[in-house]
C-alpha cells in the first residue's frame, strides 16, 4: 500500500507536469499572433526537415502546412520534452548545468518552444502565405550536416530478418579510392536503408567500430568515430585533425546488428571533409574511451548509477563527449575534479535510438590540467516508465545485446605541453575578460594571469 507522503508526491508529480505542459501567459498572449507561415515554417526547414521529409529519416514529412497541422499537438508536446528521451529535435544536454556552448547545437530555443506552444494551442493557423520562406530543396537520399563530402565511401550491405537475434561480426571492406594523404576535418556516416518509408525506426545498425587500412591490407590507421545508432557527424578538432592515407581500405572490425519487425536491407556511407592541401596538423590528438565492466542493475527500479574514473596523464582539452550505454541508459554527467574542486561540466540525457556527440564551442571546451579526475555518472532505469526496456522483470549486466548494458564514454580530445597549455589558457581568458582570479567552468586554472605549475 503507497504511503501517504508517496501519493502526495505523485499528486504533485502530476501537477508540475500539467504546468510543464500547459501555455504560459506569455504563451497564451502569443497564440492568436503566431503563424505557420511567418512562425513555424521557418522552425521546420531549419531544424525538422532534414529527417522529417519524404525518403528521408522520420515517419512523416513536415515540409507543408497541411503535414504539419496534422501533428501540431505532437509537435508541441516532443518540442517540451526538452533533454528527455524522445525530445525533437533529437539533442538531450540539459539546459541548467554546466557548459553551454556546443559547435553543433540541435536545440530549439525556449523561444521557438513557446512559439511552436501558442501555434499548437491557437488551432494551428495557417496565417498569411506571403509569409512563407522559399521551400527548401533536398536531394532525394539522406543529407550531409558536413556539407557536400569531398570522398563519400559506401561499405557492403548487411540483411538483417525481421526479428532475427542480434548479430556481431566484421563486415568486409571497400576502397576509399583516394591518391593522396588528405587530413579529415570532418565525418559523418549514414546508414542506407531500404525500408519501406526511409530509415525512420528502421535502424539496423546498432554500432559499427570503422578501421581503415592502407595499401598492404595492413591497419594501425588512426581512431575513427564509433558510428552507432542515430549518430550525428563528427568536427575534429583543426590542430589535431586525423590523416587518411592514400590507397585506405575501410571496413566494420566490429558490427553489432540489430533486427527490427521487417527484413531490412541496409549499409553505412562514409563521408569527409578534407582540410586544404599543405594542412599540417599542430597537436597530438588524444581518445580518451573508458568505461565499467561491474553493471549489477535491479529489475523495476529508477535513477541507478554506475561510475567512470579516470586521471589524467597530460594536459587536455577536451573536444567533445559522447555518452554510451544501452536501452535502460537515460543520463550521464560529466565530472572534473581537480585540487579538491568538483565541477559538473555536463550533464545530457541519454536515447538510446540516438546515440549522440557533444562537441564544444573551442573557447568553451574543457581545459584540464594533467591529474584532473575525470567523473562520469551514468544512470538507469529499469522500469516500465523507460519505452525502451523490453520487460522490466529482468535483472541486466554488462553484455552486448542491446537488451544488455554498458556504461562507456568517448572523449576525443588534444593534449597540450605546459607551454601549450599556458598559451591556450592565456588566449582564453582574452577571449573572455576575465580578471585576475575570475575562473570560468571547465578551466580551473583559467583565474591565473600566471598559470603556476601543474601538480601531478
Amino acid at each position: 500500500m503507497r504511503s501517504t507522503n508517496a501519493v502526495a508526491g505523485a499528486m504533485l508529480a502530476t501537477l508540475l507536469g500539467a504546468a510543464w505542459l500547459a501555455p504560459s501567459p506569455a504563451t497564451a498572449q502569443q497564440a492568436a499572433q503566431v503563424t505557420y507561415a511567418r512562425d513555424i515554417a521557418p522552425i521546420l526547414q531549419r531544424s525538422c526537415e532534414r529527417c522529417h521529409r519524404a525518403s528521408s529519416l522520420a515517419p512523416m514529412s513536415l515540409q507543408s502546412y497541411q503535414e504539419a497541422r496534422r501533428w501540431a499537438s505532437r509537435i508541441k508536446e516532443r518540442t517540451q520534452l526538452r533533454d528527455q528521451s524522445g525530445v525533437m529535435p533529437p539533442w538531450f544536454v540539459e539546459r541548467d548545468v554546466g557548459i553551454q556552448h556546443f559547435a553543433n547545437d540541435e536545440a530549439l530555443s525556449e523561444h521557438e518552444i513557446g512559439l511552436i506552444a501558442a501555434w499548437a494551442d491557437s488551432g494551428a493557423p495557417e496565417g498569411n502565405r506571403a509569409d512563407l520562406p522559399a521551400p527548401l530543396v533536398w536531394p532525394s537520399s539522406p543529407s550531409w550536416d558536413i556539407g557536400e563530402p569531398d570522398l563519400v565511401v559506401d561499405l557492403p550491405s548487411f540483411t538483417m530478418e525481421a526479428n532475427a537475434p542480434d548479430w556481431w561480426g566484421v563486415i568486409d571492406r571497400a576502397a576509399t579510392g583516394l591518391t593522396e594523404d588528405r587530413h579529415v576535418a570532418a565525418m559523418q556516416v549514414l546508414e542506407i536503408s531500404d525500408a519501406e518509408g526511409g530509415m525512420g525506426g528502421k535502424f539496423i545498425f546498432h554500432h559499427a567500430i570503422l578501421t581503415s587500412t592502407v595499401p598492404g591490407g595492413r591497419g594501425g590507421g588512426p581512431f575513427w568515430p564509433v558510428h552507432e545508432v542515430g549518430r550525428n557527424a563528427q568536427h575534429f578538432d583543426p590542430e589535431a585533425s586525423p590523416l587518411l592515407r592514400a590507397g585506405s581500405a575501410f571496413f566494420i572490425s566490429s558490427a553489432h546488428m540489430h533486427s527490427n519487425d521487417v527484413t531490412t536491407t541496409a549499409h553505412l556511407r562514409l563521408g569527409f571533409k578534407f582540410h586544404p592541401r599543405g594542412y599540417q596538423p599542430s597537436k597530438s590528438e588524444l581518445m580518451l574511451t573508458f568505461g565499467n565492466g561491474e553493471i549489477d542493475l535491479a529489475p523495476m527500479r529508477k535513477g541507478q548509477e554506475i561510475h567512470l574514473y579516470h586521471t589524467l596523464e597530460q594536459n587536455m582539452k577536451v573536444t567533445s563527449f559522447e555518452p554510451h550505454m544501452h536501452a535502460s541508459g537515460v543520463r550521464m554527467c560529466f565530472e572534473a575534479i581537480w585540487a579538491g574542486r568538483t565541477e559538473t561540466l555536463n550533464c545530457v540525457g541519454y536515447d538510446h535510438d540516438w546515440v549522440k556527440v557533444y562537441s564544444y564551442d573551442p573557447d568553451h571546451a574543457p581545459l584540464l590540467p594533467a591529474g584532473t579526475l575525470v567523473h562520469m555518472i551514468a544512470y538507469f532505469d529499469t522500469t516500465e516508465d523507460n519505452e525502451n526496456v523490453v520487460d522490466p522483470r529482468n535483472w541486466q549486466g554488462l553484455g552486448h545485446r542491446s537488451i544488455d548494458n554498458m556504461a562507456i564514454t568517448f572523449l576525443p580530445g588534444i593534449t597540450l605541453t605546459d607551454e601549450e597549455f599556458a598559451a591556450e589558457i592565456a588566449r582564453r581568458r582574452q577571449v573572455h575578460g576575465l580578471a585576475e582570479g575570475e575562473a570560468m567552468l571547465g578551466c580551473p586554472l583559467c583565474g591565473y594571469a600566471t598559470v603556476p605549475a601543474v601538480q601531478q
